[in-house]
């Protein structure tokens, strides 16, 4: 059946994922223990947020003695980008129900969305095949999030502190990152912001050279995007 190919397609495009995926879900598991929460809280962010660097915020908040409030802002505030995410995504599967989409939207994590889009965007697809393809992706994740955040909770405090678990937050980036680097704009993008975020960083911008990367990535990206190639002669 078609729906269960494109399933199966899903899955096939998340597996490479893992690579950064598993470590970051040991941090996920790992950190809030660290931190003095129980494992099963830990479990239970990664299954209800879903999301690492708004659970990893959540946990920071709380055990510096911040209020339940302040986490959840915290948390919202750095997943307002699902909302371009939900905006971009939504003329693909403008066709499903509404209660459908609701459901789904609840699985919607950086690499669902950057693995569905970059394929609908080329030819956009079989209509009935897009929501299998974005839960195939989505439950593999998902089931590969929780399982090494239980992991990161019950194993997490034996792991030597030397070991470095956080190369995983930038890892996971860099695993979404190489994959769309396909045309000039994108390169360009991509070069002009990690260079600008690391002068940034090193000129002591601390958090913000983050903000400063992706302003150079933005403005170069579109230019080269908006000088394009030259026209071919009539």
């Amino acid at each position: 059946m078609p729906s269960r190919s494109a399933f199966r397609a899903g899955v096939a495009a998340a597996a490479p994922l893992v690579v950064g995926v598993a470590p970051f879900g040991l941090v996920a598991g790992a950190g809030p223990v660290a931190q003095g929460f129980s494992p099963w809280s830990a479990v239970g962010l990664s299954t209800i947020v879903f999301a690492g660097a708004s659970q990893l915020a959540i946990v920071d908040v709380l055990a510096q003695g911040g209020s339940v409030l302040v986490a959840v802002l915290a948390a919202l505030t750095i997943n307002l980008r699902m909302v371009l995410y939900s905006a971009s995504l939504a003329p693909y599967l403008s066709h499903e129900p509404t209660r459908r989409r609701m459901a789904t939207a609840f699985l919607l994590v950086d690499q669902v969305y950057a693995l569905c889009i970059a394929r609908w965007a080329v030819d956009g697809g079989r209509t009935d095949e897009r929501l299998p393809f974005y839960l195939g992706i989505a439950t593999f994740l998902s089931t590969t999030w929780i399982g090494f955040t239980v992991l990161g909770a019950l194993v997490g405090p034996a792991i030597p502190d030397d070991v470095p678990l956080d190369f995983a937050i930038p890892l996971v980036f860099l695993v979404l990152l190489v994959p769309i680097l396909v045309d000039r704009p994108s390169i360009a993008a991509a070069v002009a912001g990690g260079a600008a975020a690391v002068a940034a960083g090193e000129a002591g911008a601390g958090p913000v050279s983050t903000i400063i990367g992706a302003a150079a990535g933005i403005v170069v990206g579109a230019m080269v995007d908006a000088r394009g190639p030259a026209p071919a002669p009539s």
